[in-house]
């Protein structure tokens, strides 16, 4: 290097760190977080702290914006909800870092849950799929969008244990496996915060929302302290170990001590034992529901018990903005609880950049509509997720079909398809089931529709016409379900029955006499006892999102061979709720203690799913017969495809202890795998058993325990059995 060039490169070098050594510290990246931390939390005043702990509602979410009511707004607000709306996102972030003494960036999030202007299928069905890696590419694009337009964080993903279809929000949790949850909930993590324009991930809702009593949403959940640490909180804590920078507090009330004032969940595990470093931030007006579910006296109690139970931001109700600083006055807040709260929030900012990049500049993306890459991947994850549950040959739809009808409330409707939590995603974007049908139907074969009733409420005066159309075409594809918000929050039902005239309006069509293939539309499992013996075809095609219809178009067409298996135990009626794979075995079997008026087992069980090929596995290989702590054991299969097709098999890996101190599931999933098998050929899977992580189950405080005996190991229809040595 030339000497002259080397002098002017010190020069520069040395202007720059003294210009470095004059900003404060909090301003100089250079330094650890804690230290900027810890500056900066020395120079706020009490006021700029409680305003750290304040998150509110702007543009959409609240039309008092920041153009119409900015003197409410104030731009020592921690954190914004708001997306959408760049210039308004922007707007505020200026406010906050140039107009204020200190400078501290706002946090923007919002619920980026299943997509943002692209939307992919629903959570219950991407757990269908089963490829975490597919999962994760879904969020890191997602993540992508809603960075373009100004999101720093989304409130996702929600990994709630749910084994009761009744309730609205199963459709956004992974299903009922707590190990496919925790696996499906580090996949996201990673999604949305890998890569430069990844945001804040969010685990939610933390902890026991998804037992609510009868399905009612926001109710209170009663969860034995084992089942706790079995079904509920593995998810979180496997989501916490992937580096999630946040955590909601739930509005449940957990056991007579509501989520968003429990410090044994909130401190005690999720800090103390998880040594979780990020934020914690409540449910949507949980803090001032605590009042309602008879916890708090009132509002200044409220914010009292939140905060020192764990919560650190405030969402929506203003607790701790209006009755902190009076709480710290009166001596029943110290103020070291208020410092620590605001250092965790402080601390993700720092680590996601918001100081050195407060602005987020427009990009290719912003506000755009999808790109063809999104598109791809929305389709293929459409497809990945849809689940075949019956087949009698009709499937896929062969050149015999000439004349194809096309039957029910759903065959058209866009937005049904896109489900509860669209974020930014548009109807019109949506290819519907008709238009992907239209779209991809070989020359020669007529398409015609008829809706013959009503998603819900209306006549039979459209049967008439369904039934005249079924009985001219030589095939029938029926579309039924839900619209998209009779699934998701606030959207509880009694019943899993189709809504409104639907089953009937099944039944009526069958009995013209042509093969009948039902298309279920939904956010969760629908009660199909009375038209499922009718049927030819079952294809569940849950809400998948903006390119569901192209998806459904090549699965029913063989363009494509389903392969998505189910993530939940699919109930024959909702009397049978709870039902689900890893229950405990009852004191009697067979018919003693049996329903009387229905089969007891499931319409169609957790991992059910059909392929247009056939599978077939030899028997399960154990390296040993006895494995002990601290060993491993290495567990094979050969599946062999012996169909035509090549196809994607997943092989789910489920053990039981028939004998334990605390009794153990019929069956658990510990282990799955998917890929493809070309017709004819064999691959092997393998399960290396662990037996801390596998073998082991936690007690009632958590601690994990490993005993000896036998254990029946399962992998599609094969068992084998070992021990486990002391």
């Amino acid at each position: 290097m030339q000497p002259m060039l080397l002098a002017l490169i010190l020069g520069f070098s040395a202007i720059s760190t003294a210009m470095s050594a004059e900003l404060p510290p909090y301003r100089r990246p250079d330094l650890p977080v804690d230290q900027r931390v810890a500056d900066l939390l020395s120079r706020m005043t009490l006021e700029e702290k409680i305003d750290q702990l304040h998150q509110c509602g702007v543009g959409d979410a609240n039309p008092n914006n920041l153009i119409q009511r900015a003197d409410e707004l104030r731009a020592t607000y921690g954190s914004f909800m708001t997306a959408g709306d760049l210039a308004l996102r922007n707007a505020l972030q200026r406010r906050a870092v140039e107009q204020t003494r200190l400078g501290i960036p706002a946090i923007f999030g919002a619920d980026v849950i299943h997509g943002y202007r692209t939307i992919f299928p629903i959570p219950l069905a991407q757990a269908c799929a089963w490829d975490a890696d597919l999962l994760r590419h879904a969020c890191r694009s997602a993540a992508e969008s809603a960075r373009a337009d100004g999101l720093d964080w989304t409130f996702a993903p929600m990994v709630d244990h749910g084994v009761d279809p009744r309730w609205g929000r199963i459709a956004e949790t992974f299903g009922e496996s707590p190990y496919a949850g925790s696996v499906f909930a580090a996949a996201a993590v990673t999604g949305y915060q890998e890569g430069p324009q990844g945001i804040a991930a969010c685990l939610k809702h933390y902890v026991g929302y998804g037992a609510s009593e009868g399905g009612r949403d926001y109710s209170s959940t009663e969860i034995a302290p084992q089942r706790l640490w079995e079904m509920h909180l593995p998810p979180f804590e496997a989501g916490v170990r992937a580096g999630a920078l946040t955590v909601m507090s739930a509005f449940n009330d957990l056991n007579g001590v509501p989520a968003s004032a429990n410090h044994y969940t909130l401190t005690e595990v999720l800090r103390q034992r998880w040594g979780f470093q990020g934020f914690v931030v409540s449910d949507w007006g949980a803090v001032q529901q605590l009042i309602q579910q008879g916890y708090a006296a009132d509002e200044a109690d409220a914010a009292q018990l939140a905060l020192l139970a764990g919560v650190d931001l405030d969402m929506a109700d203003g607790l701790y903005r209006q009755h902190l600083a009076g709480l710290i006055a009166a001596g029943r807040v110290p103020l070291a609880a208020v410092d620590e709260a605001v250092s965790r929030i402080l601390r993700v900012k720092f680590e996601r950049g918001l100081f050195e990049q407060p602005f987020v500049a427009p990009s290719a993306l912003t506000g755009a509509a999808p790109t063809p890459a999104q598109l791809d991947l929305a389709e293929e994850f459409a497809a990945r997720a849809m689940v075949l549950l019956k087949n009698t040959g009709v499937l896929p739809l062969g050149p015999e079909v000439r004349r194809l009808a096309l039957i029910g409330p759903l065959a058209t409707d866009q937005a049904a398809l896109l489900g509860s939590w669209a974020q930014q995603g548009r109807a019109a974007e949506v290819a519907s089931i008709e238009a992907g049908l239209r779209e991809r139907l070989p020359a020669g074969v007529s398409l015609r529709g008829a809706p013959g009733c009503p998603i819900e409420g209306g006549g039979r005066e459209g049967f008439d016409a369904a039934v005249a159309l079924a009985r001219e075409s030589d095939a029938v594809v029926l579309c039924l379900g839900e619209s998209a918000g009779m699934s998701g929050e606030n959207a509880s039902r009694s019943t899993l029955r189709l809504p409104g005239l639907q089953e009937e309006l099944a039944l009526v069509v069958a009995a013209a006499g042509k093969p009948v293939v039902l298309l279920v539309v939904s956010g969760r499992p629908v009660e199909l006892a009375a038209v499922e013996p009718k049927m030819a075809a079952i294809l569940a095609v849950w809400q998948p999102g903006t390119r569901g219809g192209a998806a459904v178009a090549d699965l029913l067409l063989g363009r494509r061979n389903p392969s998505g298996r189910l993530s939940v135990t699919w109930p024959r009626t909702s009397g049978q709720i709870p039902i689900y794979h890893n229950m405990r075995p009852r004191a009697r079997t067979g018919k003693e203690g049996a329903y009387q008026d229905i089969d007891t087992s499931p319409l169609y069980e957790f991992g059910h799913g059909l392929s247009y090929t056939t599978f077939a596995y030899g028997p399960i290989r154990l390296a040993r017969p006895t494995v002990k702590p601290g060993e491993t054991l290495t567990a094979e299969v050969t599946v062999t495809n012996t169909g035509k097709r090549d196809g994607i098999e997943t092989v789910l890996w489920f053990i039981r202890d028939p004998a334990a101190s605390i009794t153990r599931p019929l069956k658990d999933l510990k282990h799955f795998e998917s890929a493809s098998i070309a017709a004819g050929a064999s691959r092997g899977f393998r399960f290396e058993i662990d037996p801390a992580r596998d073998l082991s189950f936690p007690d009632a405080d958590g601690h994990r325990i490993i005993e000896p005996g036998e254990i029946i190991l399962f992998a599609g229809p094969e068992t084998a059995r070992f021990n486990v040595g002391p």
